[in-house]
């Protein structure tokens, strides 16, 4: 049996620091980061990053370091000790999931699999 350490959703400081960045800016203020697992992409599922006013009954919430990040129970679920992360690369910087669930991850990083 795992433990609840194993069970966690981490978030990286780089995605910490991002987040706080936009929920600080006049568009995202007193919104909450929401992460969730959509059916579709060219693998199967696909990780849907938004900015939400309000949690639904069946949300999951993470409070660390001065952000919420909100996700559905379904998509718990699949993001069980993944983690969140920011990117900054030559080609752009966006949010990412590092999945150990995912079977398989397409090349765009935003699609996968469940084997």
């Amino acid at each position: 049996m795992k433990s609840d350490k194993e069970h966690e959703i981490k978030i990286t400081p780089s995605a910490i620091a991002r987040i706080k960045k936009m929920t600080a800016e006049e568009e995202f203020k007193g919104m909450f980061f929401r992460v969730e697992v959509l059916g579709g992409g060219c693998s199967g599922f696909q990780y849907n990053f938004s900015f939400e006013n309000e949690e639904k009954s069946d949300d999951k919430i993470i409070k660390q370091s001065g952000i919420k990040v909100i996700i559905d129970e379904v998509s718990w679920n699949y993001l069980v000790g993944s983690e969140i992360h920011y990117a900054e690369e030559l080609v752009g910087s966006f949010f990412t999931i590092r999945n150990p669930n995912a079977a398989s991850t397409c090349g765009c990083g935003v699609s996968f699999s469940i084997g």
